[in-house]
């Protein structure tokens, strides 16, 4: 259980922060993907450090995010947006 976690949360980190990429993985993922993973690493344990990357996310889905807004609450909006898109 928490060899999977660290495994989602070291792709997702690989995936987000540039400084990690490896050579030649410079490929960037779509919002969607990107919002995907974020809440992938959430749920399997993880905390966002960086607010500004979450209501980035958000803004790239198309949400109207406050900087005041509590990360919390932001990642429900993304939850149920991702859902809405899925259906």
């Amino acid at each position: 259980m928490i060899k999977r976690w660290l495994h989602d949360t070291l792709t997702w980190l690989r995936r987000t922060v540039p400084w990690l990429q490896r050579a030649g993985s410079a490929v960037p993922l779509s919002v969607e993907r990107r919002a995907q993973d974020l809440i992938a690493a959430v749920d399997a344990g993880g905390i966002p450090l960086n607010p500004a990357r979450v209501n980035d996310i958000a803004r790239g889905l198309g949400l109207e995010v406050s900087r005041h807004d509590p990360v919390e609450a932001t990642l429900d909006r993304i939850r149920q947006s991702l859902k809405r898109r899925r259906g």
